[in-house]
């Protein structure tokens, strides 16, 4: 009797267009063959047909590399836009807290102090 694995995780599957390659694997796919083929064609002549056939497959390369390269979910251009928004805030994230109980003891001790502790205590349980 055969079976077929159903993933656990369907939020990784990915939907199929053709020849079991999604839209943006044809996508990438489709470029490079649209730049490879014309620069081997162009350049079999001058270059030679080793030569050029290297040549092209070094100009492929990148678009393979876009359409197969995936990391936590996310392709390649998307890694590289966070990383230089990374490397471009030169802002330093400190460790910071909201120390209630240092906020009660800075109210003063009168009536007025002891309410308002308490509408805090009501706010923080209707969060």
């Amino acid at each position: 009797m055969a079976f077929v694995t159903v993933p656990k995780d369907l939020s990784r599957v990915k939907s199929k267009i053709a020849f079991n390659l999604t839209k943006r694997q044809l996508l990438c796919f489709g470029a490079a063959a649209a730049v490879g083929i014309p620069f081997y064609i162009f350049t079999k002549n001058s270059l030679g047909t080793s030569v050029s056939g290297i040549l092209m497959i070094f100009i492929m390369l990148p678009f393979f590399f876009l359409a197969m390269y995936e990391k936590d979910g996310l392709p390649f251009e998307q890694i590289f836009i966070n990383f230089i928004r990374f490397c471009r805030s030169e802002q330093i994230r400190t460790y910071q807290t909201n120390n209630l109980y240092r906020q009660l003891e800075e109210l003063p001790d009168t009536d007025a102090g002891k309410e308002a502790a308490i509408e805090n205590k009501k706010k923080r349980k209707k969060r």
